[in-house]
Formats: C-alpha cells, structure tokens, sequence
C-alpha cells in the first residue's frame, strides 16, 4: 500500500516542460509513480482536483543556521513551499566557534544580520564547536525541511585568529590551519564554503565581518581547500572591489561553480548588475561555472536610526558605526558627518544599498504624536514641503524621537523590466529571501510563491513551467542534489500544491514568537493547499500544521557537478 496518493494534480515536473495532469504516487518518502488513473491504494488519497503540483521549492540563500537551533520548524519557509534551505550563506556562520568567541559572534550577527542579541543569548543551543559537531546536533535535531550547510569564512577566521579576525590579515601558517578547517568541514558533509566581501557587512563596533580583511591568497587558499575532493560551491557576496576575474581564476584553480551575490538592480547605476551578468556569462564561455545569484522580489526593509542597515555600507558612515544613544545623536547631527553622507550620495560610482532615492523611504511609524503627520509620508515630499534636505529631514526627525522613528526604504530591485531581465538571464540563480536573518528589516522568504504568482502569472515575464523549474530542478542541479527538484520515480517526494490563479505572498505582518518574546516580520502563504518534505505533509492551507513532522534530512552528499 502507498503511504500518499495524489489524484488529478496539474503536474509541473521541474523540468520546464509543460505540464499535465497526473496522479502522483508516494511511498516511504520517495515518488514511486506518476500517472494517469493509478490504480493502487494509499493510507492517505488526495483529490487535487486540478491543482498544480511541483517540486518544493529549494532555497538557496537563507541565514537559518542560529535560529534552526531553537526553531527546527525553521518559521516561516515551509508553510511557503520551502522544501529545502541552504544555511550560512555569505559566511555568517555559528560553526565552527570556540566557547570563549560565542558572545563575539553573536554581537557580529547582531549587527550585520539585523539579528536581536538578547534574542540570539537566549536562543542559541551551543551544543558544539566545531563544524562537524554543529551538523552532528542538526541531525540529531531533525528539522521541518532539508537542509544543506556552507562552512562560513568569517566563523572559521574567528576561531583560528580570534579577536585579530576583523583587523588584520592572516599569517600563512594561520592560513594553513584555515584550510584544514574547510577540509574538515565538506568531510563531514558542508555544501561548500561561503564568504563575503561587501562593505555592507559589518559586525560588531562597525569593524568589518572578518571574512572582508581575507586577502586574495587566502580566499584562494580556502576555496582550492574546499574543492580538493571535486565537491563544493564557493558562495561569495561580493564587494566592488573584488574583480570577476579573480573569481574566474578561483573557479579555474578549483574546478568548482562560484555563485555571486548579490545581484540586484540599482536604479541609479541600471547597467551596473547587466555588466556584472555579462562577466559571468563570458566566463562560462571560457568553461569557468559562474552563476549570479538574482532576487525576485524589490528590496524593502523597515529600520530605525538606531539600527540603519541600509546606510552602514556608506563610507560616510563609518562616524557612526559602533555607536549607540547620545553619542550616535552626535554624530547624526553634526553638519560635516552630513555634508560628507550628502556629497557621497550624489556619486554614482559604486554599488550599494541606499542610493539617496528619498521619494522611496517612508516614514512608518513616529515615537511622538505631535509627529503623526509624517506617517505615510516620503522623505522627498515632507522636505519640498518644508524646503529642506530630505537627508537633514530624517535625522532631525531621528534624533528628535530618540532614535525610534521607524522609516521603511525601497532599496533596489524595482524597475520590473530590469529584474525581468536579470530573472531570465541563462546564468542568474533566483535567491537571495535570506530568510533566518533581518528579522525585523524585512521578510522575502516567500520569495518563490513571489516568482510563481507575480513573475509568471500577473506579469507573463516567464513561463509558470519555468518559473517551477527555477526554484527547483535549477537549484538542485547547481549544488547536485541528485534526487531533488524533480516529480520523478525515484526522487524524493518534496511537493508543493497550489493553486494557480491565487498563488503569491501575503503582506508583511508582525509576530512575537522569537526567544523572550521578541518580534519578527513574517509574511503567510497565498493559494497553498499542502506541502511535503520527503513524503510527509508538513503544511496545508492554514500554514504550517499544529505539531509539524521534522520530516527534512541534513543533506550532506553532493554529485561532483563540474
């Protein structure tokens, strides 16, 4: 007898082909058929009755890897179609870490993830060390849906260079140790090994994450280390400074696929991300695998001046980083700190999250009645309404509130052509939710109900067939899970059913279901009716089920995809 049994779905099998109306047969957790009128019977018959089927959707970049250690439902992903996460991207890792670096590395979360430190004290089950043991209390654990696991470069600089890890470059014999680390690391089953060099990240103090004073021989180092078993992607959130030819030549030494973030569309520089794609898709005509990582879904986060990530990578900033209450009102109000973020801003030059778009940040919500009339309002009406500068509008604002005015920005990503282009691109990879992190800023976990009910079905700009095979099939041939992203014999039964002309996000709302209390943004599920981790129902169209299976492996094995 078959376990499940799904009857007269609308089968979007993962490939981009067009899609049919199938039975889907399941048992002990794997596709054992698909059909039409099958004939076996199941413990449990599910009557599609039209619905569309697919893969689950594999997320590639998420930030699960503290808050999966008290939250193994890994909120809100699987009620999204989320059948798989890929943990510590860019390199913000908890493992390996040493007792005495556990408050240093949560302080860095704390400041570049927009992650709650109180929260992360109370949360994080430090069970381990090392990288291996970290993986070894994942398994023991379980979790709501699959997970696979980079080996982070800032987590292993900190355990081998402790406090001298944002400050200085490595020693060639601290280098060695580095490597033998990621060795250990993708032994023990890590999807490869992720790094970051972009000026946006900053930790703890506004010192850079560590990963950022990594010169190029010791980048290389680490991914050759990584590669030397054929297996592994190099994952890189990249700075502007670091050169797509270094990264063509560290795919080369490697023989492994390096995937660039983040790519996203910046409306004052529109051509920067196109030359970016250009580089890469000319350096897979040279047999060097690159891939970009693109977003779906425009940037928008909701900050308060007290916790600015969407200005901390400016250079005029700096003053400011590190600073907390009065000392940081200082800085805001002092009239060379502006004229320099001002100057800065009207420079198109380089890459970066806040671009001076003034008519796209919005006061949400003001600390002080007599304010109220700014809420709702951009900054660029409230200063030609006041003839001020729009900059010189939200700090005073700021200050005067104690810091606790919350403002919400569009960022990037939100010209549709241009992200239409970037989606469709042969060599971009849709990404980038990072859900687990930014819990407070904003919520893209529900990035691929996004693709699916935006992208394909409002606004046409790709096939639904494709739009399925780009969150699953796609994903999983660039990190070689084998037996993932597929409706195939053989393939594990990770399915997502819904419907068609319903299916998307819905909007942002705020919980306050974190360690002690604390809130998070979230966003629930539209036009879903079920989700299944390796055969087993883990969500249905109220969200995620009451006492939700930990039904997800730890992935750990990888083709050698070339």
């Amino acid at each position: 007898m078959l376990d499940l049994l799904i009857r007269n779905a609308l089968v979007f099998d993962g490939t981009g082909t067009e899609p049919a109306v199938k039975d889907v047969a399941i048992q002990h957790g794997k596709i054992r058929a698909t059909g039409h009128c099958l004939s076996e019977s199941a413990t449990q018959v599910v009557d599609a009755d039209g619905l569309a089927l697919m893969p689950g959707i594999i997320d590639s970049h998420t930030h699960f890897d503290a808050q999966i250690t008290w939250d193994p439902h890994v909120r809100p992903s699987p009620a999204l179609g989320v059948t798989t996460a890929v943990i510590g991207n860019c390199g913000f890792t908890i493992a390996p870490c040493r007792p005495a670096d556990r408050d240093i590395t949560m302080r860095n979360l704390t400041q570049v993830e927009g992650m709650s430190l109180d929260v992360l004290r109370q949360g994080i089950d430090w069970g381990f060390e090392t990288f291996p043991q970290y993986m070894a209390q994942l398994r023991r654990r379980g979790s709501a849906v699959n997970i696979a696991a980079y080996i982070g470069h800032s987590s292993v600089r900190t355990y081998v260079m402790g406090k001298d890890a944002s400050t200085r470059a490595a020693t060639d014999d601290e280098i060695v140790q580095m490597q033998q680390i990621v060795r250990e690391a993708m032994r023990s089953g890590a999807v490869g090994f992720a790094s970051s060099t972009s000026p946006a990240h900053n930790g703890e103090g506004g010192l850079p994450m560590p990963s950022r004073l990594a010169e190029d021989r010791e980048m290389a180092a680490l991914v050759n280390a990584m590669g030397e078993a054929g297996q592994g992607v190099y994952m890189l959130t990249k700075g502007g400074h670091t050169a797509m030819p270094f990264l063509e030549s560290l795919a080369a030494s490697s023989g492994r696929p390096v995937m660039i973030a983040a790519l996203l569309h910046n409306s004052t520089n529109p051509q920067a991300v196109f030359n970016d794609l250009d580089d890469i898709a000319q350096a897979n005509t040279r047999g060097r695998r690159l891939i970009g990582q693109v977003s779906c879904c425009p940037l928008t986060m909701d900050f308060t001046l007290a916790s600015p990530y969407p200005v901390e990578g400016l250079q005029g900033w700096k003053p400011a980083l590190g600073l907390a209450g009065a000392a940081l009102k200082a800085v805001l109000a002092d009239t060379k700190f502006r004229d320099t973020l001002r100057a800065e801003l009207a420079s198109t030059a380089t890459f970066r999250l806040f671009n001076g778009e003034w008519n796209k940040v919005q006061v949400v919500e003001v600390a002080r009645s007599e304010n109220t009339p700014y809420e709702q309002k951009n900054l660029a009406d409230i200063a030609q309404a006041e003839a001020r500068d729009p900059l010189d509008v939200m700090l005073d604002l700021a200050i005067a509130e104690d810091l606790r005015t919350v403002f919400t920005a569009q960022l990037l990503n939100t010209d549709e052509e241009a992200v239409g282009r970037m989606l469709n691109h042969p060599y971009s990879i849709v990404s980038l939710s990072d859900a687990g992190a930014h819990l407070t800023f904003f919520n893209d976990a529900g990035f691929g109900l996004h693709l699916l009910g935006h992208w394909a079905r409002d606004v046409g700009a790709m096939a639904m067939s494709e739009a399925v095979r780009r969150l699953t099939a796609h994903p999983a041939s660039v990190f070689g899970m084998t037996d993932r992203g597929l409706i195939r014999e053989g393939f594990a039964a990770d399915l997502l059913l819904f419907e068609r002309d319903s299916v998307g996000r819905g909007p942002k709302r705020r919980v306050f279901d974190l360690p002690g209390g604390a809130p998070r943004l979230t966003t629930d599920a539209v036009g879903v009716h079920g989700v299944w981790v390796n055969g087993t129902q883990v969500a249905d169209r109220r969200g995620l089920l009451q006492e939700a299976p930990l039904a997800g492996q730890l992935l750990t094995e990888f083709a050698p995809v070339a």
